[in-house]
């Protein structure tokens, strides 16, 4: 576990997203944010029911996801975020812990830069603001960077066996997602739906 971002190794978002879903068995509920983390996560498995597309409001990943776990608390529930669009949401993250979200992991992909939108620099580049420090400093204890891919699967399997709620904080590159969502949100809200009835 790491607790600052000196030496973090720059990872991939989109093979550590299939590295991710690949590895959820339980009927994980997996929300992901605007854009990147979006696009990566319907590359990743767009069969799978349980993944939920946000599309179009940027910052909202953390907040749906929360209301998920609350509502769901035998489920695990990951919120896949981008670094910008959880500067636009930061409040939630003292939610998360106020609520004491137990079943609530958020994946914060950090590439420095607002990347669908030009390439802006984001508070976090060049390390000025750390996302994860804000995060712990806001109550979530089990606040942590990934130094690498070994640490980041050791840190999910954290997340997906004890209480959290969790925070993984993850330096990546800016590669673009090689594919886009379909633009269905009707068709992706009732398969949501349909896949939290089920039993975890």
């Amino acid at each position: 576990m790491t607790d600052t971002t000196d030496n973090l190794h720059v990872m991939n978002r989109a093979a550590l997203t299939k590295r991710l879903v690949a590895g959820l068995t339980q009927r994980e509920a997996v929300v992901g944010g605007i854009g990147n983390s979006n696009w990566d996560l319907w590359a990743a498995d767009k069969s799978r029911p349980e993944n939920f597309y946000m599309l179009g409001s940027m910052g909202l990943a953390v907040p749906i996801a929360m209301g998920v776990a609350l509502a769901q608390p035998a489920r695990r529930v990951f919120a896949l975020e981008g670094d910008g669009s959880l500067l636009m949401q930061l409040g939630c993250l003292s939610t998360v812990a106020a609520q004491g979200v137990k079943n609530l992991a958020v994946i914060l992909w950090d590439n420095g830069i607002y990347q669908i939108t030009g390439g802006q620099g984001t508070p976090s580049a060049a390390a000025r603001t750390d996302m994860v420090a804000i995060a712990r400093a806001s109550g979530i204890a089990n606040a942590a960077w990934a130094a690498d891919e070994a640490e980041f699967d050791a840190l999910v399997a954290r997340a997906l066996s004890t209480d959290g709620p969790h925070l993984i904080g993850v330096k990546t590159d800016s590669e673009p997602g090689r594919t886009q969502t379909d633009r269905d949100p009707i068709r992706f809200r009732e398969s949501f739906m349909r896949a939290m009835a089920q039993p975890v």
